[in-house]
Parts: structure tokens; sequence; C-alpha cells
């Protein structure tokens, strides 16, 4: 066999859908039920968006139609979602996207959503962290604490007034984001406890501003309902898309479910429903109690309630916010940890990162490298930045699983599935179609980044994984 027979052999050799459990190896405790599942993925789908990006896209793009923005992407969002669940019943093991394209498109495709996603996850949490320390300090400010100025955010980011080196670090963000790797680190069950409280609390504080709101809407202001036209609220979806997906994280927890091959398909299902129900709801108060041109792009909700005299909602849902971010925190930390945990029982990374607790088991090693990691992108680059690293990976994996879900229920209809993804094949290929219709919206940079990481993974994997993969381990003890 030549040299590139075959490299071609061992790029598209593919996990045994029969014998995954005993390739992969050992595996997490499982301990997560139904509703702490669907928590989890609520937690990663309802961030501060439903506080601010709601207002944003009405002002400036859809007007009362951010409610249809909202449709059309939990539509687009639900296609993927149902590629999703028929794989995380017949696959029900952790690494999500990575595992599938792995089994059903082979090692390199499997190779490139993995190294993506772990770029991707990680640099969200840093996000993240850094939006929730923004929070933090307006809250700080509104009981008038101040910070010393060196702690409290990157360099190059001191506002105006403020002299040009006086911040070092985001102290709070990097803090943060090592206190997430910490509670993961106590075992997949207490920290499910603690990200299912706060989603509680999150979403007591949205039923909260739902109800209230309510009660203050004017049906006027929904007139003209549409003042951008289609071509506005199909704008505003692609916008508004980066607010509904949270449940490909979540699903990386598929081997530390219960019953994995019946709740994990159900539990992305019911978080993607929970959240687009609140979405839709916080919508519909927000351009009925405002008129959609006076509508805060920055703080829609407490700019709202400020206007009819209920400022104390204000701290409420400055609260609400830093709950709901940190609920995302959390449910990117874990997806990132797992992706690397699959990977690194399969060879493709050092063994050693899938070393799990002997008590806990949980994946220590490998969480806390990522919560550092991220940990420094939150401490040292603008929020900016950080945000240009994200995106475009979960718009790839999105493509791969629904790619992925056809190409399987053709090539093995026989496989038992505990659900199977209605409207075989036009909803993946919705899927499909729309994920990349939203990768042309992403900016060259993004691009750019994405390139020179791709390009780093490409030598790590051909001067590493390749050889070092348990499937090729295998393959040399056939021969």
């Amino acid at each position: 066999m030549s040299v590139i027979s075959h490299i071609r052999s061992d790029i598209l050799r593919r996990k045994p859908l029969e014998h995954i459990e005993e390739v992969e190896g050992g595996g997490l405790r499982r301990t997560l039920g139904l509703w702490q599942l669907t928590a989890i993925g609520v937690g990663g789908i309802i961030g501060a968006g439903i506080f601010s990006l709601a207002g944003a896209v009405a002002n400036q793009t859809a007007g009362p139609a951010v409610l249809i923005s909202f449709l059309i992407a939990g539509v687009a969002s639900a296609a993927a979602a149902f590629s999703y669940a028929e794989f995380a019943g017949l696959i029900p093991r952790a690494g999500s996207a990575y595992t599938y394209g792995y089994a059903v498109l082979g090692e390199f495709a499997g190779w490139f959503i993995g190294w993506d996603l772990l770029l991707e996850y990680t640099a969200i949490v840093s996000v993240v962290a850094i939006g929730i320390s923004g929070y933090f300090n307006d809250l700080l400010g509104f009981l008038n604490i101040e910070l010393p100025l060196w702690m409290s955010g990157a360099p190059g980011t001191e506002p105006e007034g403020v002299p040009e080196g006086s911040y070092v670090v985001n102290l709070f963000a990097v803090l943060l984001c090592l206190l997430i790797a910490f509670v993961l680190n106590q075992g997949m069950k207490s920290a499910a406890r603690f990200e299912t409280s706060l989603v509680y609390l999150k979403v007591g504080v949205v039923l909260l501003v739902i109800i209230v709101g309510a009660f203050h809407i004017d049906a006027g202001n929904w007139d003209p309902f549409a003042p951008f036209g289609l071509a506005g609220a199909l704008t505003g979806a692609a916008t508004v898309f980066f607010a509904v997906f949270g449940y490909d994280a979540m699903s990386t927890a598929a081997e530390e479910s219960k019953d994995s091959q019946k709740h994990m398909p159900k539990a992305i299902i019911y978080s993607l429903v929970i959240s687009m129900v609140l979405y839709v709801l916080a919508c519909l108060v927000l351009t009925g109690m405002v008129n959609y041109t006076e509508i805060s792009a920055e703080a829609a909700f407490s700019s709202a309630f400020a206007s009819i005299g209920l400022d104390w909602l204000g701290l409420i849902i400055a609260v609400g916010a830093i709950l709901g971010i940190l609920t995302v925190l959390f449910t990117f930390l874990m997806g990132a940890a797992r992706v690397g945990f699959a990977m690194s029982r399969d060879g493709l990374l050092p063994k050693g990162l899938s070393k799990t607790h002997p008590t806990r088991k949980v994946p220590t090693r490998i969480t806390w490298l990522l919560g550092v990691a991220s940990a420094v992108i939150a401490g040292l680059l603008p929020i900016g930045e950080a945000a240009e690293l994200t995106n475009i990976g979960i718009l790839l994996a999105f493509v791969v699983v629904c790619t992925s879900v056809v190409v399987l229920r053709y090539r093995r209809p026989e496989l038992p599935r505990g659900f199977r993804c209605p409207g075989m094949p036009v909803v993946p290929i919705i899927g499909v179609v729309f994920s990349i219709w939203l990768i042309t919206f992403l900016q060259p940079e993004t691009w750019l980044r994405f390139a020179v990481w791709f390009l780093i993974g490409c030598v790590v994997y051909f001067a590493y994984s390749r050889k070092r993969s348990k499937l090729n381990e295998l393959s040399v003890e056939e021969r």
C-alpha cells in the first residue's frame, strides 16, 4: 500500500458503532436525570441575550418582528437539535459532534470538529466570563462600590477618562473561570445540582420580568409589526441564532446520563422548547411595553421598566443576567472538557488528559487545563477579540451532525434508534443550509483565526494523533 493510500485509509477509518464502548474504554459515572440534563441545556441556551440581544435586534433590525426572528432561528436550530437527538439516543457517549463525526464520516472529520470545538467552547467560556465581569462591575456601581483599576479589565480596554495602562487583568473573569472548573471537578452530581439551582433562579427572574411587564403592554406599540420588512426579520434571525443553541454542549454529557438513550433526546428537545417559549414571551412583552424606536439596545428591559417607574426591577434584571450568563459558562466548560476527554480516550490527544478522578469519576486534568486556558483568555483579551474565536465552530458542528445523521440513516437503517429525526432528509438539510448561510455572515478575521487553528490542528493530527489513535493500534494488531 502506498503512503498516500495508507494516509487516506487512516483519515477515513470510522469508529465501529457495534463496539464503540470497547473501543473507547472506561467511562464516566452516570448520575444525571432527565430534568438535570434539561436544566443544563436551558442553562446553555438562555444567557444575557434574553435581556439585551432581543432589544438590540428590535431597535436596529426587526422592530416587533424580532419575535419572527426568534421563531425562524428556533426552527433552524430545531433542525439541528433533532439530528443531535437521534445521535444522542444512538451513541450515548461523551464527545457529541466529535464522536458522531468520528463514527460516521471518519477519523479526520471527527478530529477536525473536535479540535474546532475545543477552541470554540473554551472561547465561549472566556467571552461569558468577561460578560459577567461587566455586569458585576455595573452591579457594584449600583451599590457605590469601586474596584481597583488594575483588576477591572483586560489591557487596552480602559474607558474614556482612564489612563491607558491602568488595566492589568480582568481578575473577576479569571477567578470565575477557575471557580467553574473547580465546581465541575467536584463530581457531576454536585456540579449538576449547582447548575440546576442557578437555572431555576434564572428562569424565575425571567418569568417575573415577563409577568410584571405583561401588565404594562400597549398593543399600539406592535404597529407597525415589521417596520424593516421580512428582510429585517431574516437578518435578525441570523443575529439571534447564536442565542438559541447550547443543547449541543449539553449533549456532550451523554455518558453521564442515567438513561441516555431515552433521556438525552428528550432533554435536547425540552431545553430548546422551554428556552424558545421564554424568548418569545420576552419579545412580546418588551416590544409591547415600549415602541421599538425607543428600546435601549444596551439595557432593553432595565430602561423599559425605568420608563414606567419600576426602577427596582433593574437590580433584579442585573442579578438575573449574571445568573443567566453563569449557567452558560458552566455548560460550555463542561462541553469542552467532555470533548477533550473523548479525544484523549481515543488516543487523538495525550492519554493522560482522559484520566478521571478515582472517586468522583470526572476528567479533572482536561477540565483544569481548559479552565486555566479560558481564564488566561478572559483575563488578558478584550471581549471583542475573544468573541471572534467563537461561532464558526458551532455552525460547522451543526453541518457535520446534520450531514452525518442523513448518511447513517441510509448507510445503517437497521440500527436501533431511541429517537428518529422527523422529516428525513429534509429537516437535517434545513439545518445544513441555515448553518452554511449563517457562516457567510462571519467576519474575515473569524475565518483567518479559524484557518490558523485548523492548520495547527492538521500539524498535530498528522504528527501525533494519527499514529497514536486507538483505531490505529487495533489495525496494527490485526495486521
